[in-house]
């Protein structure tokens, strides 16, 4: 039966009207094994209500409900007996409140008695927890759960524990500003019983199509100790974090990027959340940096600037660039007629840029940095940046190409350099004004491409491999420099306490931003030779019939001579290899070989001679080289192996609004949000069975290794073979894997660990474990070298519940697990 009436629905297996009274009374069928069929489901407007047997009067809008069932959000209420006034609110009697969607829920919240404002909230008087029908000694003497729909604002629940060295402690908790739609803003504490507190403030903010961010920051004033005693210390530090984005569509000749992660020294030491997050504690270096820039297109310039911060956690040096202004101006033919006419000429073919640096910068100590003079301690200095080039081609098969380069660097002081006899030390004196510091060098380069092919016999080799291409790329290219640096030296005398005198050299611009000009003249010729070698074969999967294989993507030779160099003309040979036969993985590896071999002076000691190892009969000696390699095993690779499983895998992208947004500090730890989703329950109900009916064997798993070794000659004097005339090799090797196994609906297991070969001992070492309760989630995680600590958190699933029934039990500092 159904009954509608205005915005009310009604429907039952059976109802009962009374017309007099406009009340109806409506109950289900039982079946012959007492099943109740047809229930009484009632809609009025957006509130649903399902019930055993239900009494409603049309004209008051007023209702008696047996066994009520109600959802509310992301929960659901139910009670034995319950009643609604007109204005649509419920009280109910012995209900229970939870947040699992089971018709036997897992747990819930048993109320005595509620009042329940249908989207707004849950005023409740006793209740006590029951967890798988036990009743737990967990009860509340009152309590209320907020309903809302709408944007809201409200208190954070804090997390509570001790801490042996600070006392008892109540952490991240606060208040949450719902500011509008386009920005939020979220306070927290906390506070531990021997004096230590700290407060935090972070902010999202976004706007569609213009620019998205995050802002945080956190102050803490930690206390160790007991007051009055030698061991007693009180320190403050804080932490800024900030990242900014601009959308692409917002302005394409405008943006504003921002990355800032500062911290004090002490910041992560004395942060509780950095004890079981290896990556802060252990981090040694921290950088930030914003920038902007700005294009005008119909000039062809370009302004940025940047602000770059670099912070050591170990020394607590900073390096601050503030600001590092670029101007550049793009590529442009000054010699292009605006109407060309016939042929192009040569010396249309000129182009020339510019790019200009300014930059002002600091290195000095944490504690320092707000100390330190503009003019005294910071460095500063203007580079200009001017190159001019052109193409041409001759004969039709060989490319030129001239080039000149001019650059200058203009700084504010200069470092003159003396000695003091009397105090015997070196006396520096800063003076200040405009000084010019450039040089200049040109160059032109001619290379060209050369062809091979080669038909394999079709006796030997078959008719599958259709030719292969083998194409020469030469390239030779002289520079000249003069010597532009020699006239930026000085000289002083130096005398010592017995008078012996001596001329010292130094450059009093040094200490600048830019690199020096470089001594002496050069003019040099480089030789590079790059080769090429592919092979096409018939292919049926390709729609052209064939397809091609490289062999060697690249196999590269590089050597130069300077004319101006008069001992050691020729350079080192450089080797480039580049192989790209399979699909993930491209094989790169670069060689230096040595021209000049080592010889003895009258001492024994081995140095770099001026005779080539060419000379000697012998190659070029190797330098040594490093290679770096990763790979990820898992059951579809092996099963693709051995014949089974697609092609191409299935790559699983997961939902970024599933996940929380833990960009900035929070009390979310960001790898327990990553578990907790691994091991989420992917299917309920009836389970997977294979084609013999048993029940389907699955267990996800994967296993990531990397490993990199680098090789380089060993150039300890006592390991120096005077028979070979060589340095031994000496290998530096790295090996990290990772891991997780999904050992059934539910349960996922992670870890991760390497291999220190140098000081023979286990690195960064980390395992966790995540399990999916359904309507909570338990998670895990330890760290068990270079340091020990653990987290264990056990929370409910629901938003509403979370910060409410949780458990959570962290290591600090002081009791930190001891594994041995």
């Amino acid at each position: 039966a159904n009954v509608k009436y205005q915005n009310m629905d009604l429907k039952s297996d059976r109802i009962q009207m009374s017309l007099d009274s406009s009340i109806v009374h409506a109950t289900g069928t039982a079946d012959t094994a007492g099943k109740i069929d047809g229930k009484p489901v009632f809609v009025m407007g957006q509130d649903t209500y399902e019930s055993d047997t239900m009494s409603f009067n049309f004209k008051t809008k007023k209702g008696f409900i047996n066994s009520v069932y109600t959802a509310q959000q992301d929960g659901y209420l139910s009670s034995e007996q319950s009643k609604r006034d007109s204005s649509g609110v419920l009280y109910l009697q012995h209900g229970r409140y939870t947040t699992c969607d089971q018709e036997h829920p897992d747990f819930y919240i048993a109320l005595s008695r509620a009042k329940v404002r249908p989207g707004k909230d849950v005023v409740f008087g006793p209740a006590y927890l029951v967890v798988a029908d036990v009743p737990l000694p967990l009860a509340i003497p009152y309590g209320f759960f907020p309903f809302t729909k709408s944007y809201s604002s409200g208190f954070i629940m804090p997390s509570y524990g001790d801490e042996s060295s600070r006392g008892f402690y109540l952490r991240d908790g606060g208040y949450y500003f719902a500011m509008s739609d386009k920005w939020d803003l979220k306070l927290l504490g906390e506070i531990y019983t021997k004096g230590s507190w700290g407060v935090s403030v972070a902010s999202n903010y976004r706007k569609r199509y213009r620019y998205s961010g995050s802002f945080f920051f956190s102050y803490q004033n930690t206390k160790n100790g007991d007051k009055g005693m030698p061991d007693y210390t009180e320190q403050t530090s804080f932490k800024l974090q900030w990242s900014h984005r601009q959308d692409s569509k917002a302005n394409p000749y405008t943006s504003l990027s921002a990355s800032v992660n500062f911290a004090t020294t002490d910041y992560e030491r004395n942060n509780l959340n950095s004890m079981y997050n290896p990556q802060s504690y252990t981090q040694s270096l921290r950088t930030s940096s914003v920038s902007w820039s700005s294009t005008f297109s119909s000039l062809g310039l370009t302004l940025s600037g940047t602000a770059n911060l670099s912070q050591n956690m170990i020394d607590s040096t900073v390096s601050l660039t503030l600001p590092d202004l670029n101007i550049s101006v793009s590529r442009f033919y000054p010699f292009k007629r605006r109407h060309a006419a016939g042929k192009e000429r040569w010396y249309e073919k000129i182009s020339m840029s510019y790019t200009g640096q300014l930059r002002n910068s600091i290195d000095t100590k944490e504690d320092l940095l707000f100390k330190s003079n503009l003019i005294k301690d910071w460095r500063n200095g203007f580079q200009h940046q001017i190159p001019i080039q052109a193409n041409f081609t001759l004969f039709n098969y060989i490319n030129i190409n001239p080039s000149f380069n001019f650059t200058d660097r203009m700084y504010s002081n200069k470092i003159m350099r003396s000695w003091d006899t009397a105090a015997q030390e070196e006396v520096a004196d800063t003076v200040y004004g405009f000084y010019n510091v450039y040089d200049w060098r040109m160059s032109v380069s001619a290379s060209t491409k050369l062809y091979g092919f080669w038909t394999p016999s079709k006796k030997l080799f078959g008719d599958k491999i259709q030719a292969i291409r083998h194409v020469m790329t030469p390239q030779v290219t002289f520079s000249y420099a003069p010597d532009n640096g020699s006239r930026y030296y000085e000289t002083y005398q130096k005398t010592d306490a017995e008078g012996n005198v001596t001329l010292e050299e130094y450059s009093p611009f040094e200490h600048g931003l830019f690199s020096l000009p470089s001594r002496g003249s050069t003019g040099s010729i480089t030789f590079d030779l790059s080769n090429n070698i592919e092979m096409k074969v018939k292919s049926d999967k390709d729609s052209t019939g064939v397809k091609k294989l490289s062999i060697i993507d690249e196999l590269g030779f590089n050597m130069g001579y300077n004319m101006a160099d008069k001992e050691r003309p020729w350079s080192d040979l450089t080797v480039r290899l580049r192989l790209k036969w399979w699909k993930s993985y491209t094989f790169n590896m670069n060689a230096v070989f040595a021209t000049y071999a080592y010889e003895l002076d009258e001492n024994g000691n081995p140095y770099v001679g001026t005779h080539t190892e060419y000379s000697k009969g012998r190659f070029g000696r190797f330098q040594g080289m490093s290679q770096n390699i990763s790979f990820t095993l898992t059951p579809e690779k092996i099963k693709k192996w051995f014949g089974g499983g697609d092609d191409e895998e299935d790559e699983k992208q997961t939902d970024e609004d599933e996940t929380d947004n833990t960009d900035i500090e929070s009390n979310v730890d960001d790898d327990l949000v990553r578990g907790q989703h691994g091991a989420k329950k992917e299917s309920a109900g009836k389970a997977e069975t294979d084609e013999d009916g048993y029940m389907k064997f699955s267990m996800p798993w994967s296993l990531t290794i990397g490993y990199g070794i680098s090789m380089r000659e060993d150039t300890r004097r006592e390991r120096f073979n005077t028979k070979t005339m060589r340095y031994p090799y000496r290998f530096t090797q790295t090996l990290n894997f990772s891991g997780n196994i999904r050992i059934s609906d539910g349960w996922n297991i992670s870890f991760s660990s390497g291999y220190d070969f140098e000081n023979h001992e286990m690195s960064m070492t980390t395992a966790s474990l995540q399990r999916d309760l359904h309507c909570f989630n338990m998670s895990c995680s330890v760290v068990l070298a270079p340091y020990t600590s653990y987290n264990f958190s056990f929370r409910c699933n629901a938003a509403t519940l979370t910060d409410a029934l949780k458990y959570d039990k962290r290591s600090g500092f002081s009791n930190a697990v001891q594994w041995y």
